[in-house]
């Protein structure tokens, strides 16, 4: 067991951070609501109703992922795999219609993708190639998408560009952005809500609401690194 007595709710339209020290439970939190991995008891609502209700072609429809693992092929283009997002919804042989095609096309314009959309994948950077993954999310058109660490290997700029952009996603489109992530900064700064696994335990709440709790404070040992509830970051010890 990981973690228990676990009870949140996540807001529609909301970004959301789930946070925590290396090995703590995160991405198994994130396999359980995408119903990847089963709980060892309980029950997963999603939208009002038991996640295990949901055939996956039903909850393709509801949840979108966007996980760390390698993509098969890097030889498709921007486009190709983007419109891989509508696979929950063409016919067996994966002929898209019309309005598949203005949801592609949504979903490029949103993510400032349509200059690379010819591009092959394994031409693209980290942080194009994230972008990309999260617009094959979009075109799925779900209500929810989760991403599993979407910073990972980004610098400093395109860690903030990619958070700021899930912000404003989930903003304008209403879908809820639940997110993985060691960015623990950039996610008090940016994000509507975070969810926060420390020693068993699980914590949500806004982050101020967190910080007023003292939440952050003892995530990790203070020998080498303190919380300024101040600023709201982390700061290293000199000694």
């Amino acid at each position: 067991m990981i973690a228990e007595a676990i009870n949140f709710s996540i807001s529609k339209g909301k970004l959301v951070a789930l946070v925590g020290a290396n090995g703590i439970g995160k991405s198994t939190l994130l396999r359980t609501l995408a119903k990847i991995q089963q709980p060892l008891t309980g029950e997963v609502l999603l939208q009002n109703k038991s996640l295990h209700s949901y055939s996956n072609g039903d909850l393709a429809k509801e949840i979108g992922l966007v996980l760390t693992e390698q993509l098969p092929s890097k030889n498709l283009t921007v486009l190709e795999l983007i419109a891989l997002g509508r696979q929950p919804y063409t016919n067996w042989i994966g002929n898209l219609s019309k309005h598949d095609h203005t949801i592609i096309e949504s979903a490029l314009r949103k993510t400032n993708l349509q200059e690379l959309k010819h591009r092959k994948c394994y031409t693209l950077s980290d942080g194009q190639l994230q972008k990309v993954m999260i617009a094959r999310a979009l075109a799925q058109d779900t209500s929810m998408i989760i991403l599993d660490e979407p910073t990972t290997h980004l610098d400093m700029y395109h860690k903030a560009y990619v958070l700021n952009l899930l912000k404003k996603l989930a903003h304008d489109t209403k879908k809820t952005m639940l997110f993985s992530t060691h960015e623990i900064d950039l996610a008090i700064q940016l994000c509507d809500e975070m969810i926060v696994m420390h020693d068993g335990n699980v914590f949500s709440g806004t982050p101020c609401e967190l910080i007023e709790q003292g939440i952050f404070e003892a995530l990790f040992p203070n020998d080498l690194i303190t919380f300024d509830a101040t600023s709201g970051s982390f700061k290293v010890k000199n000694n």
